[in-house]
């Protein structure tokens, strides 16, 4: 067996901008007259790393000026070929996950892993190919390699066509691309049980059933997504990341529809990075490890609450593996000051008229040196007020302080810039390096041009470039969105430094309420009727706040107990019944 992998990022290898094959010059074992480095037969002739051959010196990656190359020691428990690899010095995917009839299994993991790999495999999109890409392997060799295993008996009955499946995947976005139509119309085409009225009362798809399928928002285009998925004749369905452009209120529902898939004839598998939303709709859990873009493995099943602990803490016993050296807990880190608050900026009552939709706001202050979480639904007005705060739209009625510095970092991300991300950063390379830059790991991506990264990359860039500005009032829509647990933890931490370090404030709307839970000091609650009127309220205190929001939303929340993560109560239980009671929604 190899003992180490090499990866080459092909998008980041330049062979004629770095002296000719720089790496293969400094290679040890090429400069003793062997190939370990070599040009490939592809266009553009990328390098290519004989593993075999690799001592793992570290020059190349350490001296490759475009950050093209990885060389990761494997696990010394990994004693088989992978289950798939996507080409030589690429990607490779070890073991598969666990889906089980009657239950709803979640994947957890970080961005990068395989995940998505893992799923397509499960969904017979993507034949395994035991890591042989250049020859594919039969499928008697794909069985053998799983034998004894669930997995084998799973892949079995799927080439039997006893498992039926159906598939969501992570793009929701290429939908429009790939139809043209109303919503009805296309999920009439594969309406297989006659069932689309049922499913879009469930989905509350009904107000835009008829409207073309290029006009509905991400949103909207998500429900869609899952509605096509569970119409489909299949007693296997498989979600990825189905939370993705859903706010709150919607995350919940959504997780009460799949978990009323489950029964003994049909299994579930879902790929998400909201933990709150992943615990309420799971039942197990496999965990994913390894290196991001270079290879992923999966864990044995645990149950959703022992499992996320487990990815939390970075260690699984039962396989005696670390893999991650830090634990991550949801405790506040922040010191409340006992000095009075400074205000910072404040509003009177607000009234902002955009078509059919009104936006009120009741009157309400930002003090200095704090984070405040913006909570409500979709087409509420969240990114109105955000606007108007930022002086991009002017209210009709009431007036805000025009004097206050505002950055802001936009709710859609501009992706077609041919600018490199070291140009689009200057500020921040300049002036926060060590604040923005590294802890945001943002060097690597120097060289690629905004328009060559990835939702989570250009999120990270995009944070980064709003916080580098010269501001007293920072405006943050979204910034959970496209990135994975560890992430979101990374960027809370960034967000709370700079509030700390600079004396300055930062508003933060977000639908992860992990996030805003970890994050926030003070908490604005909008409330009202999507596309129609919205009301804000605040800003409060995190429990009035937290105590509005969850009362409105009808779930409670409690705190679990080893990591301190907030949890969903399941309905009916005993501690949401004693939580109601006592009309504390919010931990008890």
């Amino acid at each position: 067996m190899r003992k180490r992998i090499a990866v080459i990022d092909r998008n980041k290898c330049h062979p004629d901008e770095c002296g000719n094959y720089l790496c293969a010059k400094l290679c040890p074992v090429n400069r003793s007259g062997a190939d370990c480095i070599y040009p490939g037969d592809d266009q553009g002739k990328k390098a290519r790393i004989d593993e075999f051959l690799c001592t793992g010196c570290g020059i190349c990656p350490n001296r490759c000026p475009f950050g093209a190359i990885s060389i990761i020691n494997l696990p010394e428990t990994l004693n088989k070929d992978p289950v798939h690899r996507y080409g030589e010095n690429m990607f490779e995917l070890y073991s598969l996950p666990s889906p089980l009839f009657g239950q709803v299994t979640g994947i957890l993991g970080k961005n990068g892993i395989g995940k998505s790999t893992a799923l397509k495999i499960m969904a017979n999109v993507l034949q395994p190919n035991l890591g042989r890409w250049k020859e594919i392997p039969d499928f008697k060799e794909v069985i053998n390699y799983f034998k004894g295993t669930e997995t084998q008996k799973f892949l079995e009955k799927l080439h039997k066509n006893e498992i039926h499946l159906s598939y969501k995947p992570q793009q929701v976005d290429l939908i429009p691309k790939q139809f043209s139509g109303t919503v009805r119309q296309l999920l009439e085409k594969i309406d297989q049980n006659k069932k689309l009225a049922e499913i879009a009362v469930k989905l509350e798809l009904e107000h835009f059933l008829d409207t073309d399928i290029s006009m509905i928002s991400g949103g909207e285009l998500q429900r869609v997504a899952i509605a096509a998925t569970v119409l489909k004749g299949a007693n296997l369905f498989l979600f990825d990341e189905p939370s993705s452009y859903l706010d709150i209120k919607q995350r919940v529902n959504i997780s009460q529809f799949i978990r009323s898939l489950a029964n003994d004839d049909t299994a579930t598998l879902v790929i998400e990075h909201d933990l709150i939303i992943l615990d309420y709709m799971t039942d197990l859990l496999n965990i994913m490890y390894g290196h991001e873009g270079a290879y992923g493995i999966v864990s044995g099943v645990k149950s959703s609450r022992e499992g996320i602990n487990a990815f939390l803490e970075g260690y699984l016993k039962e396989e005696n593996v670390r893999f991650r050296n830090h634990h991550i807990k949801f405790e506040k880190t922040r010191e409340n000051k006992g000095a009075l608050p400074v205000p910072l900026i404040s509003w009177p009552l607000l009234k902002k008229v955009q078509g059919n939709f009104t936006l009120r706001a009741e009157a309400g202050e930002l003090h200095k040196n704090e984070v405040v979480g913006i909570l409500g639904e979709n087409g509420i007005g969240k990114t109105s007020f955000i606007k108007v705060l930022a002086g991009l739209i002017k209210p009709d009625e009431g007036v805000i302080d025009a004097t206050v510095k505002v950055a802001y970092k936009p709710q859609y991300l501009e992706t077609d810039s041919e600018m490199t991300v070291g140009e689009f950063l200057i500020e921040a390379v300049a002036h926060y390096g060590k604040q923005l830059v590294e802890p945001l790991n943002l060097e690597s991506l120097f060289s690629q041009k905004l328009s060559e990264l990835s939702g989570g990359q250009l999120q990270r860039v995009s944070i980064a470039k709003c916080l580098s500005q010269q501001a007293e009032l920072f405006l943050l829509d979204e910034p959970s969105a496209y990135l994975d647990v560890e992430q979101r933890l990374l960027i809370s931490k960034v967000i709370n430094n700079v509030v700390q370090e600079r004396d300055v404030t930062i508003l933060v709307v977000d639908h992860d309420l992990l996030f805003l839970d970890y994050i926030s000091d003070r908490l604005i609650v909008f409330s009202g009727q999507p596309a129609k009127e919205g009301l804000l309220k605040g800003p409060f205190n995190m429990e009035e706040g937290m105590n509005l929001f969850l009362r409105e939303l009808g779930i409670t929340l409690r705190r679990e107990m080893v990591s301190k993560r907030p949890r969903i109560n399941k309905p009916g239980s005993v501690k949401d019944r004693e939580q109601r009671d006592i009309n504390s929604w919010y931990y008890g």
